[in-house]
């Protein structure tokens, strides 16, 4: 997929080298094992969240295709531009080290 910016909470969407969708839960996430960071958190769907465990992290370059996009109004665009700010300076910082 393309990466024209961040996707709003509450897309659906099916990873490369998977058969089952997700929904987008968090924008902006960093792994607390390893440190790395994520463009979303998201969990299985329909089921929703099952437990932490079941929680993936991705990037935008792993997404495969999108079967609905979340909720928007002015408010989340808002926030998804401060967001996408955030995630270009985090990977900025994370190709530095």
């Amino acid at each position: 997929m393309l990466d024209n910016g961040l996707l709003p909470i509450g897309t659906v969407a099916l990873l490369k080298d998977s058969t089952r969708r997700v929904m987008i839960v968090g924008v902006c996430q960093k792994s607390v094992s390893t440190g790395t960071f994520y463009d979303y958190a998201g969990v299985v769907f329909p089921e929703g969240f099952l437990s932490p465990d079941k929680l993936f992290l991705f990037n935008n370059s792993q997404i495969k295709q999108i079967f609905a996009i979340g909720y928007q109004d002015q408010e989340q665009l808002e926030f998804l531009v401060k967001a996408d700010q955030v995630r270009k300076k985090l990977r900025e910082e994370e190709e530095k080290d």
